[in-house]
Order: C-alpha cells, then structure tokens, then sequence
C-alpha cells in the first residue's frame, strides 16, 4: 500500500553554500578572461588591421567554440578582437582629411560637453553632424575638441551651432617619457582637433539641449555653485567633487596632489562613488529594518543594496557619466546585484566579471592609466588581505587593519606608477592613511552643502565647507613642499618593471610564504639602475618634438646641456614643463651643466617659465640675457667654448652686442671625435651669408638643425656650402601655418645632397655623435613607438 502524503519524506532543504563561483561558472570566468584579453591585444597592434581581418578572426574562433566547448575562451577573445575593433573604427576608419587642415570648413552639430570659459578662450567639444568644405560635404562626422578665442558667446552644452572652424586630425607631440596626447584622444573618442574662426558666420541653429539634458543641467549646476561661492581653491574643489568639472584647478594644485597621492582624492572615481553608496546602503538598512512591514515585502539588506546602486547611479550622473564613473559603477553594480540576488559571488570572480563588463562598454578604456590603477588597487588588496582572517572586531585592528590596506595599495601600485607616471608619492601612504578616512566624512557634508545650496539658494552651507577644504589643501600643498614628498625614475629595461612587480606581490604573500625578504632583492634594480648614458667621446642628441617651436637636449657621459625649451601658450602650458623636463627625467637628468636660450622669442624661450625648480641649472646663457626674465643669464659670446667627457661646445656667434631677435641667436656647435653638429637658432639669411664668409670649414657639420624651423628667411646657399650637412633636421609643428619646411628651403636641402627628418612627421628625433666611426642613422620616436591611434611617420 503506498503511503499518504502524512507519511511522505519531507524534501530535503536547501543549504546556502559557498561554492566556488555560483555566479559566474567556471566556464564564464575563462570567457570573461578570454574577451577582456581580445580587447587588450587589439590595442597592441602597431597599426589599424585591414577591415575584413577582425571579422575573419572572430567568424574561426565562434566555429572553433561550435566544435569544441574547451575553445569557448579562445572565441570569446576572437569577439573581444572584433568588438575593440567596432569601438576603434568609429575614431579611426574615416578619419578627417589631412588635405582639409588650415581650410574654414563649416560644421554644423551641438556641443557636447561643459564649455570650459577662460578670459580670452572658451574650449568645448562638438558633435560634428555635418561638415562642408567649399560647399561640397565632406564625409566626415564626429566629435571635435574645438577652442573659441576672440568674443566667444555665451555657449550652453547641447546648443546646435553652424561654425566656421579650421580643423586638423588629431595630433600631440611624440616624445620619450612625455604625455601621449594622441592616446588621451583617441580614448575620448574625439577625432579632430580645431579653433572657430571669429566673424558673422557663426549662428545658432537650436536653443534646445537635444541628447546632452545631462550635460545642461551639470553645467546649470555649475553655473549655480560658482554664483554661490567665491573664486579659490575650495570653488575649483567643490566643483570636482560633486559634477566632476576639474577645469578650475590649476597645474600648481594637480601638482600637490601628485605629490602627495591624493589626486584620487580629487578626481570622481570608484573611491567616491564607494563612499556615496555605503553611505546610503547603511543609513538605508538601519532605516528599513526599522519596519516590520516594509522587510516583510523586501528584506533590508537588498532593499538597502538596491538603494545604494540608485545612489552611485545618481552620483555618476552628476559628474557625466565619465569613463572613471562608469567604470566605478559597473564594479559596484556586480557587488550588489550579487547581493540582491542572494548569491555568494567570489572576489576573483567578481574582478573579472566587473573587468569584462567594464571592456563590454568601452573598448578604449583600457588605455587610461585610471583603469590599472582601479583594478590593480583591488586586486592588490584582495591578494594581500582577500585570504587572511578578519582581526576580532576592536578599535586597534581596525586601524591596524586599514594601515595594512594602505601599505599594501603603497607597495602593491608603486611598480606600476613609476613605470605610467615616471613619478611616484612616497608620502602617500602616510597621507592617505588619514586623509582617506576624513575625506569619508567630508564628501558627504559636500555633496549635501553643494544640493541645499542649488535647492534653497543658500550660501551658508558651502560657506561651512570652504573652509574646510581650504585648510585641508594648505596642508597638503605644505607636505607637497617637502623635497623627499615623492621621486621620480626615468626608463628602465623591461626586465627590471617585471622584477619590480614581483618583488611587490612577494612582500605582501601571506607571512607562511617563506623569503619574503627576496621581494626586496627584486626591488633593488628598479632603485640602482640608471638609464644607459653615453660612451665616453660620445654625445647623444635629442631633438625634440614641441610643435612649433625648438629644444634639443645633448648628453655626453655625465653631463647634460639644453638648447632652447619651445614656447609657452596662453593657456599656461608650455613645453618646458610638458615635454623637456619629462625627457630629463626619463633619461636620468637632474642637473644641466648648462642651458642655452638662443634668444627671446617665445617659441625658443616660452618654455623657461614652466621648467621645475627642482631641476637645477649650472649656467644659463642666452643671445638676449635681458629679455627672457632669468635674472642670472648671461650672454652667449663666440669664442666661448668647453669640453665634457671628451666632447667639444664652442659659440661661433654673436661677437658682440646689437643683435636683436632671430639674429641674435647663439649659434652653438657640438662636436665628437666622429661627428658633429650645428644649432643656430633662428639666424637669417644675412648673418649665415656673413658667417660663411667669415668662418669657411668652421662651420662644417654632420648634423644641422635647421634655422628657423625651415622658414625661406634661413638656410641659405652659401651657409649649406660651408656647413656641407649630411643630415639636416627640421623642427616644425604639424601642419603649421607658416608652411614650415618652406619647398624652397627644403629643395635646397634636398639639392645639396642632404637627408631630412621632420619632427613633424617623426616626432622627437636621437642621434648619435660617436667617438669614432661614421654617424649611425637618426632614430624616430614615431618608428619606434608605432601604436594603433597613432599615425606612422610620413617621409616628406
């Protein structure tokens, strides 16, 4: 007799357990790694890959997961290929035509971020819908980080605008250890670069915001935080911090910040969005627990995680959704979409899945330093703290608790900030240790004083913060003043970066891991080695890449000398700071036992405002010593002349005084046992002719730089014949609108039997004066650096 339902088995219950990924199987855990990987590898590629390469390489992966399931992770970086491809052919495969640059071009389109007004300039970018050269379209569209100068109207984000503007394909100077402004582009997804021309032809189409009602109501919210405070540090910081507009802190401040590792303090990341939402998810559990009714419907801890996932949304929303933002909340939302489903989800799990989601939604972001640095910060804390057992809940382990999660974040991503950075913070540890957890306390108080300020027109709210954060910049800026705040390390072998991180993840295993202390011996060659440095006899030039503009750096063994410092915008930027001190540092130089400024004008001499004082200077010489603004230099006279590690500098000009402006540059020559080389600045045509007559063989270089950046004034017949170059280098900016190299000139060049190499097209340009032997062939940063963004060199 079968028996009753009173006397059937109950079914067993279900036990929660942890299981190794109940998230994610552990075949979605290869398919993540295998599509993150695709996308990684694409952007290694020298240059962008025939069209139909992508496709092929995807359609054999999908064919080889339909036969084999073992291959799921092959296919799915075979998609990761093809989707980084998509996301780079939107920038890449119709790019503007190069034949268009230096034309007024109308462009119609809305602008597409926060105008970004100075005195004289106002910059925003422009969603390029139509573009017409001539009348004839032209068959390009998409985003242009445009500049107005010159009465630039009132502008607000998502206006639709015709303008006339002048564009050019996105260009940035092509330096060793300098910032790749091509890359930054390119992973914005900005594809062209230009200025609007002033006149009557510029109108406005549409009032309405179109797609960017975010991007309008931030920069509404902007325009109410600056009526609401006075113009200093705590407005710049204020507007960081809670719409993410860092237009207002200057280069001064980014550099306390750098100093003192808290940049990731200022700039909203996942740091911030974290704060916001633990913030909420714990005030909102404490308060729906409170209700009987309200847990019986859902319980506290989900309704309080999807709480806190509105909040970060929201949050992210203010500062625009930027790629740090999303990046921040697509990681949170793995965290708490686990916990609102009452899944378990392992901490590796949960990386690569936050990894392949974040890769899903922007290809280009792993580009930005910002993604390793995120994703490296949280693998470290899990690999040094993620396997070890809590401390019992005390005052004393939690501090003791959270200085092992700064010193591990320290030690764990110091490899990797000399190695993106060149620089890193060794008072960062110490800093962050109290600066992170007071700045928990202060977001809020900033964010609520910024929305009751904006809601209720009150002043008094943000009154009570500015200070605040006005003392806490006063302290950093005093710890930032200290020498020792942070160092700095120039380029270093590839072998000695992967010791380095080794020695890093061995000194933060688990204390059971045996010679841990051998972590610090694979430290040791990041801290002793030097950059390689000349032979003895030899001489090493740099010239570099400053656009419009010259600086070369010659180096022999052991000292080191610069010739001009390229100019200075008036935006504040100048190549001084931006691309020669980066080189000096990347090579190793500390000290230049002399600088020469061939004279005053800007393009020579702008870049001497912005070069660091931490960089010293033996002697400064200069053809206009009164007109460059350095109380110490004096003038460059011939016949000066010295030696260093068997390398020879003589002046050959000017002999006396009354030169003024291009004739008054020094003219310097460097010479080795094997070769030399020969700078004259911006000389014309009437000085050369006479130092030719002069001078005869004396001149008589290897190597010459072209005078006036190849301007029709310079590089005359007579001063070729004397100075008989095999190699004559150009200095000029990308399509310039001097037309610099001039055809003339640069037939004349050509004529005498001489090559040529544009820093234009190649970028910066080494070469080598040897102690013997014939000079070896300049070397390109452009060659050697051939990147998918960035263009190969042209020869022209």
């Amino acid at each position: 007799m079968r028996p009753g339902p009173e006397y059937m088995p109950a079914p067993p219950r279900r036990i929660a357990t942890a299981v190794p990924f109940p998230l994610i199987p552990v075949s979605l855990f290869g398919i993540g790694l295998g599509f993150s990987a695709g996308i990684g590898l694409y952007f290694l590629q020298p240059a962008l890959p025939p069209m139909w390469l992508p496709w092929a390489v995807a359609a054999a992966a999908v064919l080889a997961g339909l036969f084999r399931r073992r291959a799921l992770p092959l296919t799915a970086l075979g998609l990761g290929l093809l989707w980084a491809h998509l996301h780079a052919c939107e920038t890449l495969c119709a790019p503007l035509p190069e034949s268009l640059a230096g034309r007024t071009l109308v462009a119609e389109g809305r602008i597409a971020s926060l105008p970004d007004a100075e005195d004289a300039r106002t910059r925003f970018l422009f969603e390029i819908e139509r573009l017409q050269a001539d009348g004839e379209p032209v068959d390009f569209a998409g985003l242009a980080r445009v500049s107005w100068y010159r009465g630039a109207p009132a502008l607000l984000a998502g206006e639709r605008w015709r303008l006339h503007v002048r564009l050019k394909p996105p260009r940035g100077f092509a330096n060793p250890g300098g910032f790749d402004y091509e890359r930054w582009l390119f992973q914005q997804g900005i594809a062209a670069t230009g200025h609007v021309r002033a006149g009557d032809g510029n109108e406005r189409l549409d009032h309405g915001a179109g797609g960017y009602r975010l991007t309008r109501w931030r920069q509404h919210l902007r325009d109410r935080l600056d009526a609401l405070m006075d113009d200093g540090p705590a407005q710049a910081l204020v507007k960081a911090l809670v719409i993410g507009d860092r237009d207002g802190l200057t280069p001064a401040q980014w550099e306390v910040f750098a100093r003192t590792g808290t940049s990731h303090l200022i700039a909203i990341s996942g740091l911030h969005v974290g704060l916001v939402a633990g913030f909420v998810l714990l005030a909102v559990r404490w308060l729906w627990s409170r209700s009987a009714r309200l847990s019986l419907r859902l319980a506290a801890p989900r309704a309080a995680a999807l709480a806190a996932l509105a909040a970060a949304a929201g949050y992210a929303a203010l500062a625009g959704f930027s790629i740090p933002t999303q990046r921040a909340l697509i990681m949170l939302a793995v965290v708490l979409l686990a916990l609102v489903g009452a899944r378990t989800l392992r901490p590796a799990a949960g990386l690569v899945l936050a990894l392949t989601a974040v890769l899903a939604v922007d290809p280009p972001s792993v580009l930005s330093f910002g993604f390793w640095l995120s994703f490296g910060a949280v693998a470290v804390l899990l690999y040094a703290l993620g396997r070890r057992l809590p401390p019992r809940r005390s005052v004393s382990a939690t501090l003791r608790r959270w200085g092992q999660a700064q010193w591990a974040v320290a030690l764990g991503l110091l490899p990797m900030l000399l190695l993106l950075f060149g620089r890193a913070s060794l008072a960062a540890p110490a800093v962050n240790l109290i600066a992170v957890p007071l700045f928990g306390l202060l977001l809020p108080a900033v964010l609520a004083a910024a929305l009751l300020g904006v809601a209720l027109d009150w002043h008094w709210p943000l009154a009570l913060v500015a200070p605040v954060l006005e003392q806490g910049y006063a302290l950093l800026e005093s710890v930032a003043s200290w020498p020792a705040a942070s160092t700095a390390l120039g380029g270093r072998p590839g072998w000695v970066w992967a010791a380095a991180f080794a020695g890093a993840l061995l000194l933060l295993a688990p204390r059971g891991l045996p010679s841990r202390w051998l972590g610090l011996v694979l430290l040791l060659p990041l801290a002793l080695l030097r950059p390689s440095a000349p032979a003895p006899g030899e001489a090493r030039v740099t010239l570099l890449d400053v656009g419009q503009g010259l600086s070369v750096v010659v180096r022999t063994s052991g000292h080191a000398l610069v010739y001009d410092l390229g100019p200075r915008f008036r935006s504040g930027f100048g190549t001084g700071a931006a691309v020669v001190a980066p080189y000096l540092r990347e090579v190793g130089v500390g000290h230049l036992e002399h600088l020469v400024i061939s004279h005053a004008d800007n393009d020579h001499a702008g870049g001497l405002a912005g070069l660091p004082d931490r960089l010293t200077v033996g002697s400064l010489l200069s053809g206009e010593p009164a007109e460059i603004g350095a109380p110490h230099a004096l003038p460059c006279r011939s016949g000066q002349r010295w030696s260093h590690d068997g390398v020879d500098f003589e002046i050959l000009h000017p002999d006396r005084d009354g030169y003024a402006g291009n004739d008054a540059s020094c003219l310097l020559r460097v010479s080795t046992a094997g070769g030399s080389l020969l700078l004259p600045g911006d000389l014309e045509q009437g000085v050369e002719r006479r130092l030719a007559a002069s001078l005869g063989g004396r001149l008589r270089s290897d190597v010459l730089v072209a005078a006036h950046h190849g301007s029709a004034t310079s590089t005359s017949d007579a001063f070729l014949e004397q100075v008989a170059p095999r190699w004559v280098l150009y200095s000029a900016g990308y399509l310039n609108r001097f037309g610099f190299p001039d055809a003339g000139v640069h037939g004349r060049v050509l004529a005498s039997g001489a090559r040529t190499l544009n820093t234009a097209d190649t970028g910066a340009v080494e070469l080598t004066l040897p102690a013997s032997g014939p000079i070896p062939p300049p070397r390109t940063f452009r060659d050697a650096r051939r990147r998918l963004w960035r263009p190969a060199p042209e020869r022209r």
